[in-house]
């Protein structure tokens, strides 16, 4: 009942009433004022059945107002039902479309735990469908086509709807058909609508942590906190084979384990809660694997062990990525043979056992050479094939290494016999010397090995390979020849390492310094050039000679940087000497084989004459005949390069190497210089023959001849004999400083001469 019909109750009610009071007060006052008079039966009544019926109408008040207080109470629990319980409860009326909802979360005009009425356009079959989303909606319509055919007792469906903050969210909807008409048709529908967005996320997670179960490579299976079994993965059936059943609520086995094991991984588990352990288990195909065995508790809300869950992980791939790493870092990929990283693990755990042994280290002469000419394949098959030989002669208790490059290693264990020592030294030797046949080339290489001995020569292995090199070094004074390590090498070592550290700082601190030695006209003893000349002069060690830092840059690969300093300064100064007036003629610089074969020289060398704007004709470049005889179809290209750029080209130390004169036509060379070692060997016939033959050679390939380390008159004599046109050396003036030389300019200026043109420095 409605409180509107409650109050139309109430108030005719009490309008019958007080006119039946009225009523009775009259009839009553009648009565009263003829008390005298008999008062007839059928007033009195009259009078009763009033009575009784006040008594009952005001029974009836009562009893409707109960009822709606009852009724207002469960409506009132019902809508605080609802509000607790988050639901949507909706009322349809299919016939009409007004639909009523009561808690409508998902509407921004509701308040929680209000009514909602709407009316829906006859057209739409479903209610809510515009807040469907276009999706789910075909499902909802067959799903509740089917309840309305009677095909099932509820529709009850899954869908998204779009809440008041335009969000998608998932809710179940559950209802059902309260009322038909006549034919059976649906009048009325009831039910309820619940926001499941949560329980949605949480099953998506379930379901993606159930793929990622099923399909995991590792094999997984789930027991109960009996250890009894109660779910696997497909892969534990992968790698053990067999069915899922034959499995389901069987104990925990390792097999090949006993229970004592067990026993000991349970209690393992009752103290850290994970146990992991490396175990070899058969598959499926009985074979033996390594299997990583991981497991762990999961405990429940209450902190108790609910489950164990147990991983087996198949290490074999892992362990053959393992042993492939393995041999990358240990092993040379040419060779074959145990690398340097080996070399220094297995030596040191060697000499922690304190035991005697040896050590030979040896590399290959020339092996650049190879490099260069027939390709680095070629050179690496050599290296391979060297290695398969040398293998065969090493005892068995001896390893072999390659330290990098060509420099390989030998490491006797158990030995100080210097007999036996040296003689697998000379099989080394002899076996390397021996001609190999690679792609129709017989190569014939030879080497030099450094030998020292443990403890003797070192305690660790960086002192003993330090020791082994340093004995090499001086084994290659000699070709095809060993050394054994002692004292006085180390000196020279050290003061190799000092003349290195020197020179480095001395780069730095520009401590090279340019001199520069005269080349006189032989006829006219004119100023026509001259040579610079590099002097490295320290504040503490003074000069280092040129012989004795040389050599080590060379190795060094420092030979470089000082080249090019020299080159520099010497441009400085010709430019200087040339803008005073004092300078016409040209300097000689010499150009080691390193810079030599730089890809970059031509640039390098534009670039500094650009720096000190020196034109090129005023630079000539020496070069040994060892450079260009080490590739001399390159060198020739080097050299055209050079030359075209207006550069002078020199040929330094002509005759002191394996000379090519079919070679030495095709450079394309200016100046050819006799050296030093032959002017000195002029005091006999013998070197005075040889003198003239090189002359004769020049003059033939219309080269300009220069004869260094003139000191003697009778020298002098027979080169003008010879038609030498110039001479540098003591005879005119030792090599001079900056200040020194700009003297001998102006001197030069104002001492009359006889003016002799030479083509060459016209």
């Amino acid at each position: 009942m409605s409180e509107f019909a409650y109050m139309l109750i109430k108030i005719t009610t009490t309008i019958i009433i007080i006119a039946l009071f009225s009523l009775l007060s009259s009839t009553a006052a009648h009565a009263f004022s003829h008390v005298s008079n008999d008062v007839p039966i059928w007033l009195l009544v009259i009078l009763g059945l009033l009575l009784c019926g006040i008594t009952f109408l005001c029974w009836q008040l009562r009893k409707h107002k109960l009822a709606y207080q009852t009724l207002l109470l469960s409506e009132q629990r019902l809508k605080s039902t609802v509000a607790g319980s988050g639901d949507t409860l909706w009322d349809w009326n299919i016939r009409t479309g007004a639909v009523v909802r009561i808690n409508d979360k998902f509407n921004r005009h509701e308040r929680n735990g209000g009514y909602q009425t709407s009316t829906v356009a006859s057209n739409l079959f479903i209610p809510n469908q515009q807040s469907i989303h276009p999706q789910d909606l075909p499902m909802v319509e067959r799903l509740l086509k089917l309840h309305f055919a009677e095909k099932s007792a509820f529709f009850e469906a899954s869908y998204r709807v779009l809440n008041d903050l335009n969000e998608w969210h998932w809710v179940l909807d559950k209802g059902k058909v309260i009322e038909k008409d006549e034919n059976l048709n649906p009048l009325r529908m009831t039910g309820i609508v619940r926001d499941i967005s949560h329980l949605k996320s949480t099953e998506e997670r379930l379901n993606l942590f159930a793929k990622c179960v099923e399909s995991i490579s590792d094999a997984i299976a789930i027991y109960d906190s009996q250890f009894r079994l109660v779910d696997l993965n497909p892969s534990y059936l992968k790698l053990f084979g067999g069915i899922r059943e034959q499995y389901l609520h069987k104990a925990f086995a390792l097999p090949g384990y006993d229970a004592k094991f067990l026993e000991e991984i349970k209690f393992a588990l009752k103290e850290t809660e994970h146990w992991q352990e490396e175990l070899k288990l058969r598959n499926a195909t009985n074979t033996l694997l390594p299997i990583e065995v991981t497991i762990d508790e999961i405990k429940n809300n209450q902190g108790q062990v609910s489950n164990y869950v147990v991983v087996f992980s198949d290490l074999t791939e892992r362990k053959k990525a393992e042993s492939q790493l393995h041999d990358l870092s240990n092993r040379d990929r040419t060779t074959g043979l145990p690398n340097r990283n080996l070399f220094f693990t297995n030596l040191k755990k060697l000499s922690q056992q304190g035991t005697h042994h040896a050590l030979l280290v040896f590399d290959l002469d020339n092996f650049k050479k190879i490099n260069d000419s027939l390709g680095h394949q070629l050179g690496d098959s050599l290296l391979a094939k060297l290695a398969m030989r040398l293998v065969k002669i090493v005892r068995q208790q001896d390893t072999f290494y390659r330290l990098g490059g060509d420099e390989f290693a030998l490491v006797m264990s158990g030995t100080n016999d210097i007999h036996t020592i040296t003689r697998t030294a000379k099989q080394f030797l002899a076996a390397i010397a021996t001609p190999f046949k690679l792609a129709n080339h017989e190569l014939v290489i030879t080497s030099s090995v450094g030998i020292v001995l443990f403890p003797e020569d070192g305690n660790t292995p960086e002192l003993l390979l330090k020791n082994a090199d340093t004995a090499m070094y001086h084994a290659k004074q000699k070709s095809n020849h060993y050394l054994f390590f002692n004292d006085s090498m180390n000196e020279q070592a050290v003061k190799r390492l000092q003349i290195e550290n020197l020179m480095r700082f001395g780069l730095k601190e520009d401590h090279f310094v340019v001199y520069y030695q005269p080349k006189m006209d032989i006829i006219s003893g004119a100023l026509v050039g001259m040579e610079a000349l590099v002097r490295f002069i320290t504040p503490k060690k003074g000069i280092i000679p040129p012989n004795v830092f040389i050599p080590i840059a060379e190795e060094t690969g420092q030979i470089i940087e000082i080249g090019e300093v020299v080159l520099d300064k010497a441009c400085q100064d010709v430019k200087s000497w040339i803008d005073a007036g004092l300078f016409e003629g040209r300097v000689a610089v010499n150009l080691s084989a390193k810079q030599f074969s730089l890809p970059d020289l031509t640039t390098r060398i534009d670039v500094i004459l650009q720096k000190n704007q020196l034109p090129s004709y005023f630079l000539e470049l020496e070069i040994t005949e060892g450079t260009v005889m080490d590739d001399p179809q390159e060198a020739i290209a080097i050299m055209r390069s050079l030359s075209a750029r207006g550069i002078h080209l020199a040929m330094d130390d002509f005759g002191t190497g394996y000379s090519s004169l079919a070679y030495l036509k095709q450079f394309p060379l200016n100046t050819l210089k006799v050296d030093k070692a032959f002017i000195d060997d002029m005091h006999n016939e013998r070197g005075r023959n040889m003198v003239d033959s090189i002359v004769t050679i020049a003059h033939n390939l219309d080269l300009h001849v220069v004869a260094e380390g003139v000191e003697r008159e009778e020298q002098l004599a027979f080169l003008k004999s010879l038609n030498c046109q110039t001479i540098q050396g003591y005879y005119y003036s030792k090599p001079l400083s900056y200040e020194e030389f700009t003297v001998f300019l102006k001197q030069q200026k104002r001492k009359p001469t006889l003016k002799v043109l030479h083509s060459d420095f016209a």
